[in-house]
């Protein structure tokens, strides 16, 4: 294990390449595909503008970034990581995020999008449902309006989400307990559902994104649960998927940054947080279907309608009870893997 961690290390020190004695390297370990190439080609360079400092993007799923503040524990390699919501909490509560420094761009941010202080929610996600509206044309399908719709037998190995190990996997579970008459604190009627009626009509259990996608392209499913922010990517590809705020709520997914602690460049690290809630960072976040979570960022046309945007509309996103979620998380995920995924 240790060898594979200083390997990885290693990596992103070649990957960060000359930088003078002059310049401090801030590692910062987010999402791939293209997020990363925004944060790239357009965020990075901008805060690299400002400041005597160099840069490095680590890529990596939510999971597999706080499985590297674990595995680093008393010796952090990064300095500023962006995660889901879920992720961000468990890495709070294991004391691996250092306690923002106070800066007048939090005072805009949305309630919904604070982390008691330890981090700060740069992006909104909804979690809904996602549908080929070509195919459903064609098979004379209305678009689905309920989470119970997803149960429904025409579906039958046209349908995919993510296995419990991903956040969209999480929420699938939540919302099929919660309008079921459960909830965070009483997950039956979730498995029950999942387990009698979603169950056939599953193709496969994916965590990966791009797996999901490829699963879109080549017709192998018409119907998902999905991000919004992923929908309006595939779409803006020219690919004729939908999004879907289901009747009973989308739930809320948070994108969140925090500084870690036992940092070598604190200064940066905190004001690179504080440069992600930008009112222009966010603008440029959104083209990647990230709704803002500064009140004061403005959106027009096409992006203001495909994306989290605005008080009235966030206050309808479905909140998770994380403290819940990640105390459960471990014991819900053997059930699942001997009940659902078996």
């Amino acid at each position: 294990m240790k060898r594979l961690q200083t390997s990885w290390f290693v990596l992103a020190l070649c990957a960060a390449g000359h930088v003078t004695a002059q310049q401090s390297t801030l590692y910062v370990a987010g999402p791939g595909g293209s997020a990363q190439k925004l944060f790239q080609e357009r965020i990075i360079p901008a805060f690299e503008a400002t400041r005597k400092v160099k840069v490095t993007y680590i890529p990596g799923n939510s999971t597999d970034v706080l499985a590297k503040l674990q595995a680093q524990r008393g010796r952090q390699e990064m300095n500023v990581v962006i995660v889901d919501d879920g992720p961000m909490y468990q890495a709070i509560q294991y004391g691996y995020c250092e306690t923002l420094t106070k800066a007048p761009v939090y005072s805009d941010v949305y309630e919904a999008a604070r982390f008691g202080g330890k981090a700060i929610g740069v992006g909104l996600v909804a979690t809904g449902i996602a549908y080929n509206k070509a195919a459903f044309e064609k098979k004379g399908w209305t678009a689905p309006q309920s989470w119970n719709d997803l149960t429904d037998p025409k579906y039958k190995q046209r349908f995919t989400t993510s296995s419990l190990s991903g956040t969209y996997g999480v929420h699938t579970l939540l919302m099929f307990a919660r309008v079921n008459g459960g909830s965070e604190k009483n997950i039956e009627p979730g498995f029950d559902a999942i387990g009698k009626k979603l169950v056939p009509n599953v193709l496969s259990w994916s965590s990966s994104p791009a797996a999901l996608a490829e699963m879109f392209h080549n017709r192998d499913v018409d119907v998902a649960v999905w991000g919004s922010s992923r929908a309006y990517a595939l779409k803006k590809t020219g690919f004729p998927l939908e999004f879907v705020y289901p009747k009973e709520g989308a739930v809320a997914l948070v994108t969140a940054a925090c500084p870690v602690v036992q940092n070598n460049a604190m200064e940066q690290s905190q004001a690179f947080v504080q440069h992600l809630v930008s009112p222009q960072v966010q603008q440029w976040l959104a083209t990647e279907g990230w709704g803002p979570t500064n009140s004061k960022t403005k959106l027009e046309g096409e992006l203001a309608q495909n994306v989290p945007y605005g008080p009235d509309f966030i206050k309808k996103l479905v909140r998770v009870d994380w403290d819940v979620v990640n105390q459960k998380r471990s014991e819900w995920t053997n059930r699942w893997n001997r009940t659902i995924e078996r």
